[in-house]
């Protein structure tokens, strides 16, 4: 899971910098572009990992369930945990490029900590809700990848905010990936602290989807034993 954030930044980079590197205002590098697409990619990968593992978690570990008793709750945590170390292998690969390519670590990057508290709780919350719906709807499990590659593109990572018509943008206020892609960029792009309001915000809905999702999985555990 390293290797694909980073190749999908290649590619991007390699077509689309000369086209809008020079839309990146107040970055003094000749390859702002790349430290842009990793910075947003850093965030992305990370959520879209833990959703697309938790997706289908529970029909693929049906036969565990069934078979052995122990706490079902253990199974997103090892997923979170697992997606949580690429997470941390994916930010020193990214770590290395950026030294690279002239983009020093700085103490800004410690706003990372709660940055990533914010993008679990999120990506937990969510895959739960979705991880029991996909049991009992298997056409959840179908749509769920194409509406993520959807969002990937609704979410300003492989262009910058600056170009989007005024009327649109207001749109972006309901994706709640938003707020999180553009806390990434202003720590590890433009090195200075996030937007805290709406980052409060942000936290504030992804801690209330994620109890939500432990709510909707304690419910409806027996029944999904039964229907796995």
């Amino acid at each position: 899971m390293i290797i694909n954030p980073l190749a999908q930044v290649a590619i991007y980079a390699l077509v689309l910098s000369n086209v809008l590197a020079a839309k990146l205002p107040g970055i003094d590098n000749k390859y702002a572009y790349a430290v842009y697409l990793m910075a947003g990619m850093l965030a992305w990968s990370y959520f879209s990992e833990i959703i697309g593992r938790c997706l289908t978690l529970f029909i693929d570990q049906g036969n565990l369930m069934k078979k052995m008793r122990f706490p079902r709750i253990t199974l997103p945590v090892i997923v979170a945990g697992s997606c949580l170390l690429n997470y941390v292998l994916l930010f020193a690969a990214i770590l290395l490029v950026f030294a690279a390519l002239g983009q020093w670590p700085h103490w800004q990057m410690l706003w990372l900590i709660p940055l990533t508290l914010v993008v679990t709780a999120l990506a937990v919350g969510l895959g739960l809700i979705l991880g029991v719906l996909n049991v009992f709807v298997r056409d959840v499990g179908q749509v769920i990848p194409i509406l993520l590659q959807v969002w990937f593109w609704f979410t300003p990572i492989v262009y910058p905010l600056n170009i989007i018509p005024e009327q649109f943008k207001s749109v972006m206020g309901i994706n709640p990936m938003f707020p999180i892609v553009s806390a990434y960029h202003d720590v590890l792009v433009y090195a200075r602290a996030p937007d805290l309001q709406s980052m409060a915000v942000t936290a504030a809905v992804a801690v209330g989807l994620m109890l939500l999702g432990l709510f909707m999985f304690r419910r409806a555990a027996p029944e999904m034993v039964d229907v796995l």
